[in-house]
């Protein structure tokens, strides 16, 4: 590999274009072609980024060759592409969720540990500054024993499956709160559908390996302008933390005590302070890894576990049971 890491993209749009921005802003990588599946705006994206264009995934990884490749492509859709990538022998990068089924799932991941390749998936939520600070409180035993959680997100969508909010949005909330407090070892789930637009209002009720409980409530029957649109609450023996929009305010306050300490970014400091910068600290840590020879520090299989949550939510949900879930 040389000084610089070359990426290629597979995804035009959406979000796709905050990879985009991300790679062709740093000084290490080399974003050498966008693929996409319009041929005029994959030209125009690829143009604004300085990369080629492609329309056709084998014939950019024959032509390029690239050390990496980042995908971000509509939810449904990231089976193949994803699959076809790792047999070509390439290390990766996904979007969420890696897919809606447990057995794609486990083909990926098989497929990618026999070429024993770099497969990170992006879970830039836990990156947020206050999310990151939460987790030191939690390590430096500011917050004592972890005695419950809350993670609370809504907003409006109408997104196209009936489970897409768990498997697609709630994933985050998944990956944060074993990020934090450690495996869910049993979940029971309720849902209800208002809209007609699938199960988009849910509440889920949690028990982490460590004894603590948690809970899960929200979906997209709500509104993103409604302030704060996610809030993270964890309590301990010795303190709580609270983060309120991923990246706008932390704050910690100890057992007993009538001050607490707040954070907030500051008049310059737009990086923290923005959700989509999120990203960007992602893509910090995960390159810096994959520059090392490092497991990704969100490996793939962390998007499967919150694939297996999600799951294991509709079942409860279709059941009216509490669902054991495998501790890892």
């Amino acid at each position: 590999m040389s000084e610089l890491i070359r990426i290629a993209l597979i995804g035009a749009g959406g979000w796709g274009v905050e990879h985009a921005r991300v790679f062709a802003a740093r000084p290490d990588v080399d974003l050498c072609a966008i693929v996409g599946r319009d041929p005029a705006k994959t030209q125009a994206r690829a143009g604004r980024f300085g990369a080629r264009a492609y329309v056709d995934i084998a014939e950019m990884l024959a032509q390029e060759k690239p050390d990496l490749v980042s995908l971000a492509l509509p939810n449904l859709d990231h089976f193949a592409p994803t699959l076809q990538v790792i047999e070509a022998g390439f290390p990766l990068i996904v979007e969420k969720p890696l897919v809606f089924d447990l057995g794609e799932a486990d083909r990926l991941l098989e497929a990618a540990a026999k070429r024993s390749l770099f497969f990170a998936i992006v879970f830039n939520h836990r990156y947020a500054r206050p999310v990151q600070m939460a987790r030191q409180a939690i390590a430096d035993g500011r917050v004592g024993e972890v005695t419950f959680a809350l993670w609370r997100f809504g907003g409006d969508w109408e997104p196209n499956h009936p489970y897409m909010t768990l498997v697609e949005s709630h994933c985050h909330g998944f990956d944060m709160l074993e990020y934090l407090c450690g495996s869910v070892e049993s979940l029971f789930c309720e849902m209800a559908d208002k809209t007609g637009h699938g199960f988009r209002s849910i509440a889920l009720a949690l028990r982490f390996a460590s004894g603590a409980v948690g809970s899960m409530v929200g979906g997209y029957d709500s509104s993103f302008s409604y302030r704060p649109t996610h809030l993270l609450e964890i309590n301990g023996t010795a303190g709580r933390v609270l983060v309120e929009d991923t990246v706008q305010r932390f704050t910690f306050q100890a057992a007993g005590q009538e001050m607490r300490t707040v954070w907030e970014a500051g008049y310059f400091n737009d990086r923290d302070r923005s959700f989509f910068q999120s990203l960007d600290a992602y893509m910090d840590v995960t390159l810096e890894a994959f520059k090392r020879g490092d497991e990704p520090p969100a490996p793939a299989r962390r998007g499967r576990r919150a694939l297996q949550l999600a799951l294991a939510a509709v079942e409860s949900f279709k059941t009216g049971q509490r669902i054991q879930t495998p501790v890892e």
